[in-house]
């Protein structure tokens, strides 16, 4: 694809909107870690009854300044919607992914705001909190996905087809299922270290849940490490090409990375730096796997389809590759 097309700029700007977003949830975690979440008091959109806060505690920077990080990720995510129904054709996965990315922010607003507004932050140690920050996670890791999916097929990525896919899509989308039930274990554990600080290492216990589940995480993301490097591998062999091999291996040394960075972070006791490094593996480690299965499974559009396209929108097709 020629660098210099609609399309290809606008793969560029997909490309930047994730990486922005990436950095906009690690932020989040910073908040959370930091246990600023009460910053703006229990007040949303405004922070503390007003849109710009004067001589704002440390807290209230913090929780500020990812609130305004968030709308422009908003924004962001707006454009990228008009974008993509102006550059691509009907039909064009590009499409579905801004589609998805768009529906995905709302909802992540929607929680963010919710979080807020219940007052599931700062010292709140209700079940309640842990439920959200598992549903938080999980939408923040589908919106980082589709994000991600729709700067791979803008980049010229194929379409995905999951139906007679037989073992490969086994291969391909259990790994995704399994690191994301280890993300939401990881925020719920995160949560507990932020609220209850270990002073030791060792089995984890004590009288609240969330101190009682910090075994879990550690426990899922080793079963799901095995199984998600031989699938990985096992993907390689099915699904030759240069670019599924890539990920896969890309794919099998974040994981290790996550380990590694899973256990410095438990030996010295979750500080806030590791926390945020283990969740930038993560959302790295997540994002080769969305797209590993994106590759593996991608098929090539009908020609038909291709043809009635060109016809209906002879601008918005991409260059050849």
């Amino acid at each position: 694809m020629s660098p210099h097309t609609p399309q290809s700029r606008f793969a560029r700007y997909a490309w930047l909107v994730l990486a922005y977003n990436v950095g906009v949830v690690l932020w989040g975690a910073y908040v959370r870690a930091s246990g600023s979440g009460a910053g703006c008091g229990r007040h949303w959109p405004r922070c503390n009854g007003v849109v710009i806060p004067r001589s704002p505690s440390a807290e209230t920077l913090i929780e500020f300044t990812h609130r305004a990080t968030s709308g422009i990720a908003l924004l962001a995510v707006v454009a990228l919607l008009w974008m993509a129904f102006r550059r691509f054709p009907g039909g064009h996965p590009a499409r579905l992914g801004a589609v998805l990315s768009m529906v995905l922010m709302l909802t992540e607003a929607g929680v963010g705001a919710g979080l807020v507004l219940l007052e599931y932050v700062a010292g709140n140690t209700s079940p309640w909190r842990a439920a959200w920050m598992a549903v938080h996670l999980a939408n923040t890791f589908l919106l980082l996905a589709a994000l991600a999916l729709t700067a791979w097929w803008a980049s010229g990525g194929r379409p995905v087809r999951l139906r007679g896919q037989g073992i490969a899509g086994f291969l391909a989308i259990t790994p995704l299922v399994l690191v994301l039930l280890v993300g939401i274990t990881g925020a719920v554990t995160a949560l507990g270290d932020t609220l209850f600080p270990k002073t030791s290492v060792g089995v984890p216990g004590g009288v609240h849940f969330l101190e009682r589940l910090r075994i879990v995480h550690p426990l899922l993301a080793i079963a799901a490490a095995f199984f998600t490097l031989a699938a990985a591998s096992r993907l390689r062999a099915l699904r030759p090409g240069r670019r599924t091999a890539r990920l896969s291996s890309a794919a099998s040394m974040l994981l290790v990375i996550q380990l590694l960075v899973g256990v410095f972070n438990v030996a010295l006791l979750a500080p806030i730096g590791m926390q945020i490094i283990h969740l930038l593996v993560a959302d790295a480690l997540w994002l080769a796997l969305v797209l590993l299965a994106a590759s593996a499974l991608g098929v090539e559009r009908d020609a038909q389809e291709e043809t009635r396209a060109a016809h209906l929108h002879p601008e918005a097709q991409p260059a050849a590759v």
